[in-house]
């Protein structure tokens, strides 16, 4: 289980990541990292790591697709989670 978690942290980390790359690239009128892959790492267990990297890097604070699937995909990952933990662990 101690592994699980290590594997979350470091894959939030590089959600994050994948956030701030998008953003520095967008400054720099570069290639990009599509939407949908942004999102879609989000719900594969990423969700908190891409929130806080929307919030750090106010990147795509405007897209009203980011501004629902966000929380969504941050609550489905916390659910997830806790029924682990609940049906698993307990």
């Amino acid at each position: 289980m101690e592994e699980l978690i290590y594997i979350l942290i470091v894959w939030n980390i590089i959600t994050f990541l994948l956030m701030a790359i998008d953003k520095f690239q967008a400054v720099l009128g570069k290639w990009r990292i599509s939407e949908s892959t942004l999102l879609t790492t989000a719900f594969a267990m990423g969700g908190i790591g891409t929130f806080l990297g929307y919030i750090a890097f106010r990147h795509k604070i405007r897209k009203m697709k980011f501004r629902i699937l966000l929380p969504v995909a941050l609550l489905f990952n916390l659910s997830v989670i806790y029924l682990i933990w609940y049906y698993f662990l307990n």
